[in-house]
C-alpha cells in the first residue's frame, strides 16, 4: 500500500487542467484575484517594508517576482514575500472544518516556481489546485484539530507547499515524496504565535512554511532524501502528536476526483476568523433595529471558548498593535458599533486609538457559551445582543458569515473587494487589466506573463 505522501505525490504529478471541474477552475482564479488584492493593499504596510527590504538585502538569482514591487530574487524568497503579504492583512481566504488554515498562503509556492520555469497559465491554476485540495484535507484529518492542542496550522502547511512547489519544478513522484519529508521534518510551529500579545510572526508563520516547501523541493530536485513514511512512519507525524486522533483516509480520500475549493470560504473583514460571526450578527441588529451608535450602553457577544479565551484576553482590550487588533474580538466589534463595518483602514496605527473605538470597548462583554462550544468546529456561531441607554435590547445569531460557502460573495463581490484593496497601488487601467488577467488565466503561456501585470508602475 502507498505511503500517505506518496499518494499525495502521486495526485500532484498527475492532475491535469482538463480534469479539473470548471467550477473548481473558476473558483481558483477568484482566490488568485483575491489574494493578489490583499497583496497590493499590504504593500506600503510598515512591517511588508521592512519583509521587502529584508529579502532586497539577501539577493539572489532573479528567478521570480515579489508582487507590487517588482523585485526580482530567487524563488524560495520570492515565494516568502508574497505569501507575507498575502497574509499581511489576514483579509485572505478562510477554510476552518477540524483546522483552520488559509489556503491562499500556499499560491506562491506555485506562483514563483511557475513563473521561473515559464510554466503556462493552465499549469499555473494546476498548482494552486494541487494547494487548496492537500491543505483542505490537511484541516479535515486531526480529531480536535492540531490548533485545538497547541500547534499553528502552519504545521500542516509545510505538509502541502513541497507538492505544490515540486510540481511547477517538475518533479518525479519519488522526489515529491522526498520534498514533504523534507519540509516536514523541519517546520512545526507553535500556536503561541497567535496567543496572547501579538506580533510579527502572527502573519508570518504560514508563509514561512510555503517558503520551506518551496526550499525542500529545491533540495528534492537534486536527489536530496527525506523521510518517505513522514505521516505514519516510526516517530512521524502520527506518533508524535498523539494527543489527537488521525484520521488517515481523510487527507487523501477523493484526490482528483472529488474538489474542495469550492468549499473554502473568503473573508468579508480583514481579522480572525472567528471574529466574523459576530461583527455580522452586530451590524445586523444594529441595522435590522435602526440602532445608532450613541445609543448602545452594551453589547454582549456569546460565542466560542475559544473566542472568550484567545481573542478576548486582557490584551484584547488595549490592542496596541495591528497584528493584536484584528486578532481581538472587543476590538473588532467595537470598530463594527462605533463606523457600520471594519475595513482595512481600521488597524492602521492612528485607528487604533480612535476615541469613539476606544469608548466602546468598556461596553463589550464577551461570554463563553458551552451550547456554542458543542457545536464547534462544524457551526461557528455568534450571538450578540445590543443594549442600549433606554433600556431595549437586541439579539441576533449568526451562523455563517459573509463570505462562506453558505453566504457566497459573487464574482462582483469579488472583484470589488479586489478593487478596494488594489486602489492605492494600481490605477483604474491596471487594475482593469489584472482582472481580465486573472479570469483568463489558462490563455497565458508563460506565467511571467501574468506576473507583469501585478507591478505597480
Amino acid at each position: 500500500m502507498d505511503s500517505i505522501s506518496r499518494t499525495m505525490a502521486k495526485f500532484a504529478t498527475g492532475l491535469t487542467f482538463e480534469r479539473i471541474p470548471p467550477a473548481a477552475a473558476h473558483e481558483a482564479k477568484r482566490f488568485l484575484l483575491d489574494s493578489v488584492g490583499c497583496a497590493l493593499a499590504a504593500l506600503d504596510h510598515e512591517d511588508m517594508e521592512q519583509a521587502h527590504r529584508y529579502v532586497r538585502e539577501l539577493g539572489g538569482n532573479p528567478q521570480a517576482t515579489v508582487i507590487g514591487h517588482g523585485t526580482k530574487t530567487n524563488i524560495a524568497d520570492a515565494a516568502l514575500m508574497n505569501a507575507l503579504l498575502i497574509r499581511a492583512m489576514d483579509y485572505n481566504d478562510i477554510y476552518w472544518k477540524q483546522d483552520p488554515s488559509h489556503p491562499s498562503d500556499v499560491i506562491p509556492a506555485a506562483l514563483a516556481p511557475a513563473e521561473w520555469k515559464g510554466r503556462s497559465g493552465k499549469e499555473l491554476l494546476v498548482g494552486i489546485l494541487i494547494a487548496y485540495e492537500l491543505e483542505m484535507r490537511l484541516c479535515l484529518a486531526a480529531q480536535p484539530g492540531v490548533r485545538e492542542v497547541g500547534w499553528h496550522h502552519a504545521s500542516l502547511t509545510q505538509f502541502a507547499s513541497p507538492f505544490v512547489a515540486g510540481r511547477m519544478l517538475g518533479l518525479t513522484e519519488d522526489q515529491l515524496v522526498a520534498a514533504c519529508g523534507i519540509s516536514g521534518s523541519s517546520h512545526f510551529t507553535l500556536g503561541g504565535v497567535v496567543a496572547g500579545h501579538l506580533t510579527n510572526m502572527k502573519n508570518t508563520a504560514d508563509p514561512m512554511a510555503t517558503e520551506a516547501g518551496v526550499r525542500a523541493a529545491l533540495l528534492a530536485s537534486t536527489g536530496y532524501s527525506g523521510p518517505v513514511e513522514l505521516f505514519e512512519g516510526k516517530e512521524g507525524v502520527f506518533h508524535v502528536l498523539h494527543n489527537v486522533r488521525w484520521d488517515a483516509a481523510a487527507m487523501t480520500d477523493g484526490l482528483g476526483e472529488r474538489f474542495l475549493i469550492t468549499d473554502c470560504g473568503y473573508k468579508a473583514f480583514p481579522t480572525e476568523a472567528l471574529t466574523h460571526q459576530p461583527i455580522t450578527a452586530l451590524l445586523e441588529a444594529m441595522s435590522e433595529n435602526a440602532v445608532e451608535p450613541e445609543s448602545v450602553a452594551e453589547i454582549v457577544v456569546r460565542t466560542t471558548t475559544r473566542g472568550a479565551d484567545i481573542l478576548s484576553d486582557p490584551s484584547k482590550y488595549d490592542p496596541r498593535t495591528k497584528e493584536t487588533a484584528d486578532h481581538s474580538l472587543p476590538y473588532c466589534i467595537a470598530v463594527a458599533a462605533a463606523k457600520g463595518n471594519v475595513l482595512p483602514s481600521d488597524f492602521e496605527e492612528g485607528a487604533l486609538f480612535d476615541p469613539l473605538v476606544r469608548s466602546f470597548l468598556a461596553k463589550i462583554k464577551v461570554v463563553a457559551d458551552p451550547e456554542i462550544d458543542s457545536l464547534f468546529p462544524k457551526v461557528k456561531r455568534a450571538i450578540v445582543t445590543v443594549t442600549t441607554q433606554d433600556g431595549r435590547s437586541f439579539s441576533r445569531q449568526e451562523d455563517f458569515a459573509k463570505g462562506s460557502p453558505e453566504r457566497p460573495l459573487s464574482d462582483e463581490d469579488v472583484v470589488d473587494k479586489f478593487r478596494s484593496n488594489a486602489a492605492h497601488a494600481m490605477t483604474a487601467k491596471a487594475m482593469d487589466r489584472i482582472v481580465d488577467a486573472t479570469f483568463g488565466l489558462e490563455r497565458f503561456k508563460a506565467t511571467g506573463e501574468y506576473v507583469r501585470c501585478l507591478v505597480r508602475g
